[in-house]
């Protein structure tokens, strides 16, 4: 596999999970639980054909895409964790 097709993977991963996280951080506030039960049917919806699409490329591109993921959710932890309570 050529390593600027893993890569454009593992930046794919990297926004796909900056969306779902930055979803999350903005569903919680949402008042009542069918509009907080929808936009977790979406975010999952999204994560799924985001690795759905890349699983069709191979397993190193399904890889680097979890890698990518997987970097977004640790940034997206060290930024709620460095918030003020």
């Amino acid at each position: 596999m050529n390593a600027q097709i893993l890569l454009l993977y593992a930046g794919l991963g990297l926004v796909g999970g900056a969306v779902y996280f930055a979803a999350l951080r903005v569903s919680v506030s949402f008042p009542g639980w069918r509009l907080i039960a929808a936009a977790a049917v979406a975010r999952l919806a999204g994560a799924g054909l985001l690795f759905w699409l890349a699983a069709h490329s191979g397993a190193g591109p399904l890889l680097a895409a979890l890698a990518g993921f997987l970097a977004a959710r640790w940034a997206a932890l060290r930024w709620v964790r460095s918030l003020p309570p």
